[in-house]
């Protein structure tokens, strides 16, 4: 795990995305990591497609201690144990990936 110096703590938005078929405990599972590593929540969108779950969550990792590395491979492990696919990318890629 690597740990972070103040300087690369600014500008930590991170973009989170979940989708795969609902099931009890999937926005519990992917809030409690976010919580156990300081990473706080400013916006979350879920919805409910026919038998899927899909949503998309901001959060800020500015007071985490960990790099979006190691919060990509906690969210993969924890979508592979839910049954879904959880992606996590730094806001800046997000919005250069899907800019018109």
């Amino acid at each position: 795990m690597k740990y972070l110096n103040a300087g690369e703590k600014k500008g930590r938005r991170v973009i989170i995305s979940v989708i795969g078929p609902d099931r009890v405990g999937i926005i519990a599972g992917v809030t409690t990591i976010l919580a156990e590593n300081n990473i706080n929540i400013l916006d979350i969108s879920q919805t409910i497609m026919q038998e899927f779950l899909v949503m998309v969550l901001i959060a800020d990792m500015e007071q985490s201690k960990i790099d979006l590395s190691t919060l990509k491979d906690r969210l993969i492990a924890k979508g592979f144990e839910l049954g879904v696919r959880i992606d996590a990318q730094n806001e800046d890629v997000f919005n250069f990936m899907h800019r018109l």
